[in-house]
């Protein structure tokens, strides 16, 4: 079976998902589309762009096994020439590699691991490529990145030998796939109602955080912020800061803080409240957060705690 798929003659259709950024999303479309029109015609996959005003968008491509490597050797080549452009106007000596970003499931991770990363070695051995899966799942999801980067040969070499491994091993369960979300934006409150920003516009933001690319796309905007007069009554005036205080239980702990501190520093962002969290105490079960900043801020905190909390006793995972 491999080597009728290096060949490109095993005629299985297969979709492939791919994450990148607005930047790199620019690059495949061109001017006018006509990269993408070009990429499509000449590999004879179907490559669609996610919508969205997201810094992060979803391409994915299906086709043909043979199809969907013409489609990814122009993607790879395509990000070396760009990548050559930048160097060019750089004094940068070394060039970095092309990197990729597959969003695969969860459940085919594990396969392309292998036991005690038998295969992943393999794999990168191969191929020269440097392949990296992600040990959490994308917000929302049940996939995962994995991150493939080298020279553009080794790259398309990678995604073979990936391919056969999906192939091999389909996923398992149903697949909630990633859907980016739009830029995190900040959330003011005035008069009892919360906006969010919009470029300069003010927009009314729902109770669901969820809610919120839906308003961004339905909206009709207002009122443009001033930079010296403040578009609401009253949101120059700051409220005294008060202080809340929430007791977690241990084995809890952990969804609020995240890997590496990354769900509180969100938190944080998203409030614009201070969170502390104390240390286990010795015979304890319970932790203690305080929440200090203005009454909205400790709501939207709480809110945003309990919104973690509730993902993970209800086994949603990351929020």
């Amino acid at each position: 079976m491999e080597s009728k798929v290096s060949e490109g003659g095993l005629n299985v259709t297969l979709t492939i998902r791919l994450l990148m950024h607005g930047k790199e999303v620019g690059s495949i479309i061109g001017k006018k589309g006509e990269t993408v029109k070009k990429m499509r015609e000449e590999s004879g996959a179907r490559i669609n762009i996610s919508e969205g005003n997201c810094p992060e968008r979803i391409v994915t491509i299906t086709g043909p096994t043979d199809a969907i490597f013409k489609a990814f050797a122009m993607i790879a080549y395509k990000f070396e020439e760009d990548i050559i452009n930048s160097m060019s106007n750089s004094t940068a000596t070394s060039k970095p590699p092309v990197t990729l970003r597959l969003v695969v499931p969860a459940s085919q991770c594990g396969s392309l691991i292998g036991k005690g990363g038998s295969k992943i070695k393999e794999i990168r051995e191969s191929t020269g490529a440097q392949v990296q899966v992600a040990g959490d799942m994308l917000p929302n999801s049940t996939e995962r990145a994995v991150t493939i980067s080298g020279t553009p040969d080794a790259i398309i070499q990678c995604v073979k030998q990936i391919c056969v491994v999906m192939l091999e091993s389909p996923p398992k369960g149903a697949t909630i796939p990633y859907r980016p979300k739009p830029a995190s934006t900040p959330v003011i409150f005035a008069g009892g109602q919360a906006y969010t920003i919009q470029g300069q516009y003010a927009i009314p933001h729902p109770d669901q955080l969820t809610k919120l690319h839906q308003l961004a796309m339905q909206q009709t905007p207002f009122t443009p912020l001033g930079q010296t007069t403040p578009a609401f009554p009253g949101l120059d005036a700051t409220p005294p800061a008060s202080t809340h205080e929430l007791t977690i239980p241990n084995d809890l702990i952990g969804c609020i803080i995240g890997r590496q501190g990354t769900k509180i520093n969100e938190i944080r962002q998203m409030s614009g409240a201070q969170i502390k969290i104390a240390n286990a105490t010795e015979g304890s079960s319970e932790r203690q957060i305080t929440i200090t900043g203005t009454p909205a801020n400790i709501s939207l905190a709480q809110y945003l705690i309990n919104a973690r909390l509730t993902s993970e006793v209800t086994g949603m995972g990351a929020l």
